[in-house]
Order: C-alpha cells, then sequence, then structure tokens
C-alpha cells in the first residue's frame, strides 16, 4: 500500500466529521467540495491549521480546527488528523519546551522545581488544585511559549507540504516526459 494511501485510511471521512456531535453548527458549511479536495493549497493549509490548534489549545481543537479549515478553506480531514500532534505522550513536552520557551523570551524567572517551605508564594501550585489551575499558574510565560510555538510550527508544516507536494508533482511529471521520449 502507498504512503498516501495509507495516509487517507486513516484521515476521517465526510460522513463521521458530519455526524459528530460538537460539529452540527458547521453542517452547513461542510458542503463545500473544496474542503474535501486534496489540493496542495488545502492540505498543506488543513495540516498547518492542525498542528496550530493542536499545539496552542489543550481541548477543543478539532471543533476549533474544523471551523477554521470551513472559513478559510482548506481540507478538513487533515486539519483534523494533524491536530493529534498533541496526544497524551508528546503533551507533557511540548508543554514543558513551550514554558520554557516562553521563560526565555519574556525574561521571566523560572517556577522552582522544588517545593520552597521559607517563601510560599514561590512553591509551585499544590497538588491538589485543579488542571486549569496548575495550567494559569505557570501564566506568561506558557502562553507566550505555546503561542510562538503553534505559529512556527503551523507555518512550518504549510511551507514543508508545499515544498514537498510541489516536488512529487515535478518528479511525477519528469517521470511522465522520459517515458514518452523513450
Amino acid at each position: 500500500m502507498k504512503l498516501l494511501q495509507k495516509l487517507r485510511s486513516h484521515v476521517p471521512t465526510r460522513e463521521q466529521i458530519a455526524q459528530n456531535r460538537w460539529l452540527t453548527w458547521l453542517r452547513p458549511w461542510l458542503q463545500n467540495p473544496k474542503l474535501w479536495h486534496w489540493s496542495r493549497r488545502g492540505v498543506a493549509m488543513g495540516v498547518a491549521l492542525g498542528v496550530f490548534f493542536g499545539l496552542l489549545i489543550p481541548i477543543a481543537q478539532i471543533p476549533l480546527s474544523v471551523a477554521a479549515a470551513a472559513i478559510m478553506r482548506a481540507n478538513i480531514p487533515t486539519a483534523v488528523a494533524s491536530t493529534l500532534v498533541s496526544n497524551p505522550v508528546t503533551f507533557g513536552p511540548i508543554y514543558y519546551g513551550a514554558y520554557q520557551l516562553g521563560v526565555w523570551v519574556t525574561g521571566a524567572k523560572e517556577r522552582p522545581k522544588t517545593l520552597n517551605l521559607e517563601n510560599p508564594q514561590h512553591n509551585l501550585a499544590p497538588a491538589d488544585t485543579s488542571f486549569w489551575a496548575r495550567i494559569t499558574h505557570l501564566g506568561k510565560p506558557l502562553l507566550v511559549g505555546l503561542s510562538i510555538t503553534a505559529v512556527l510550527m503551523g507555518l512550518l508544516t504549510y511551507g514543508l507540504i508545499s515544498l514537498i507536494w510541489r516536488w512529487r508533482t515535478l518528479a511525477k511529471r519528469r517521470s511522465r516526459v522520459r517515458n514518452n521520449t523513450v
């Protein structure tokens, strides 16, 4: 099985996306055939949007990427599939790296890795706080780092997919010309 066929087999179908309960409000816009067409621009934009929302937003990535893809006329299946760039395995390293980038860019002082009993305001969030409280405790450095990472990775994936698509198209064209002239 070719790589492209293998990738397409893992991408959700139009029916699967249309039946999703979180996306029912988008059904009128999901009828546009350009949103399902496999073109260089559509696929590159879809993957870029999926990576952007997958890195930037910890929840509701798929509905947001589908809405953005519908607005920007990008390929919806690739936008949905590429949100999986952040998953339970990659979540920790992505957020840690984004936080470190945010600390470096903003010049904020990094939070201590251990508890400081003498000065409690410098402690990490207590273990019994909610997930969102811990995330907001990290504050501005995390938000800045995630924003920079999401934008750069989105642009990088758009450029890389466009370049690879163009290279494959030229290679196929050269092969056809070579086969016709022999």
